[in-house]
């Protein structure tokens, strides 16, 4: 039986397939996927052979969707992506990149919240020439000749934009072969839902708005999805860390969380307990009961970080509890 969210009672970790075809592109997303802002830096520094160890351990463990973005680590992440894919046979992975920023250099300029990022701008541009000049240089920065999935990025106040000019190249590119799948990637629902009911994209990566701390998607998003069989990419699992470990100092949204946010998680933290089950293993899971989702992104840094992702994957959760926290 479905809950108000949406989601069922299944005690099985995903009510999404093993993997999921997306309609007539020839693209197949694995349950699992890994996120690649970590290991370009995201908070803390990575050193460049642990973040090329995560991505070979996602690969070894049959984690073969990963999803990468010029804006994190100002290409560092598709950088470090590219060099541990070097030798690696192109056709057991799937890999989706993002288009709307230009990576500018410029000595001094604040990186924001990646440590390892060169000194750089990261700079909207949702035009047709800066959408090519984007995909070029994320081509470039990988290594590789092809994409399999182009995601417009963060256009939230470049929405005309971005569905009068980015997305009609995304729809050529995809009409030529040059890539197999588009979409959209933001962290709200309103924009993404547009995107979904006004334009043809095969697939959405909604971050952070599906997780136990925030259901705005499965109010209207997800349901359209379902409606027009779009296919789900949940990101922000763990809400930058605090459905992780809701400690003192845990982020939420990428900032420092609320007295309130704090407490609501350990509160989450705590009902888990009881049943025997970690918060990070619900949250990883939760996600996936939804029918709309194929995929979730585990956001590891190191290889310990990822092995833990893949473990909470595989704990069983018992029914009661998926209520509880429904409740």
């Amino acid at each position: 039986m479905a809950s108000k969210s949406g989601v069922s009672s299944s005690t099985s970790i995903p009510s999404a397939p093993a993997r999921r075809r997306l309609r007539g592109t020839g693209v197949t997303l694995p349950t699992v996927g890994l996120g690649t802002a970590g290991i370009a830096g995201m908070y803390t520094s990575v050193a460049e052979q642990e973040a090329r160890a995560v991505v070979r351990r996602a690969l070894e463990a049959g984690v073969a969707y990963l999803d990468t973005a010029p804006q994190y680590g100002h290409g560092t992440a598709e950088r470090r992506v590219g060099a541990a894919l070097a030798g690696v046979e192109r056709d057991t992975f799937t890999i989706s990149t993002k288009v709307g920023r230009l990576i500018v250099p410029r000595p001094g300029a604040d990186t924001g919240i990646f440590a390892d990022a060169p000194p750089s701008d990261a700079v909207f541009d949702f035009s047709r020439s800066g959408i090519l000049r984007s995909l070029e240089a994320s081509l470039e920065r990988l290594g590789l000749d092809h994409v399999d999935v182009v995601l417009i990025h963060d256009p939230d106040e470049h929405e005309d934009q971005a569905l009068g000019e980015a997305y009609p190249v995304l729809d050529e590119l995809r009409a030529e072969g040059v890539v197999r799948a588009i979409g959209v990637g933001m962290n709200q629902t309103r924009v993404v839902e547009r995107f979904v009911r006004e334009t043809d994209v095969d697939l959405v990566l909604v971050a952070g708005r599906f997780t136990l701390l925030d259901r705005e998607a499965a109010c209207s998003l997800l349901p359209a999805c379902l409606e027009r069989d779009v296919a789900v990419v949940v990101g922000g699992v763990f809400n930058s860390g605090i459905l992780a470990d809701p400690t003192p100092g845990a982020r939420y949204g990428y900032v420092s969380a609320s007295r309130e946010t704090l407490d609501r998680a350990k509160a989450l933290a705590a009902t888990c307990e009881r049943h025997g089950v970690s918060l990070r293993a619900a949250a990883l899971q939760f996600p996936l009961r939804h029918p709309a989702v194929a995929s979730v992104l585990a956001g590891a840094r190191s290889v310990r970080e990822l092995d833990d992702c893949l473990t909470q994957l595989a704990c069983p959760i018992p029914a009661e509890l998926w209520a509880e926290l429904e409740a």
